[in-house]
């Protein structure tokens, strides 16, 4: 099921320790490293470099938010946030990036449209897949397609969705609540 804001902010790991390898949350969090990671973080949801953690880690996540050191390439589907003292030794790539004053970056910068990796940008489903994908009723997304709450167009006869405009319009929902 689609999660709220309330279920995310329920999931905050706060990691004050040295770790090394590779971590990936399927699910949204909130994630902010204080302390030394080393390694690969795949991140969906918030996560946050502290001001006093040193990361040398590839990041991917939907929101990034930096404060520390970071070496490694970061690459967010919703937005990168570098807050100073923050130095990042590394590629950024993100639709939405603000640096504050006093922040460093040492690399090249990207913005534009971030799909994840190997999605393809024309990735349709049916109103089944959709369901499943949502965990609700097939009939539940039905109504919200004829309500226009969820990005979907009706052709011959069937809805049809995009991947990529349905995990939008969850991060929208997210936002909102």
């Amino acid at each position: 099921m689609a999660k709220k804001r309330d279920d995310l902010e329920e999931k905050i790991l706060d990691v004050d320790a040295s770790m090394q390898g590779t971590i990936t949350f399927k699910d949204p969090v909130n994630l902010r490293i204080n302390g030394s990671f080393e390694g690969k973080l795949d991140a969906r949801g918030n996560l946050t470099i502290g001001e006093n953690a040193k990361v040398k880690a590839n990041l991917q996540g939907d929101r990034i938010i930096i404060a520390g050191k970071l070496t490694g390439d970061v690459t967010a589907t919703i937005s990168v946030s570098v807050i100073a003292p923050a130095t990042i030794q590394g590629n950024i790539t993100a639709p939405r990036l603000s640096v504050a004053e006093g922040a460093v970056i040492d690399g090249q910068i990207s913005m534009g449209n971030v799909r994840q990796p190997g999605e393809s940008p024309d990735v349709s489903m049916t109103l089944k897949d959709v369901a499943q994908y949502l965990e609700v009723e097939a009939k539940v997304v039905e109504e919200w397609a004829n309500k226009k709450k969820i990005p979907a167009h009706y052709e011959n006869g069937s809805w049809i969705f995009n991947k990529s405009s349905v995990e939008r319009w969850i991060q929208e929902e997210n936002a909102r609540v």
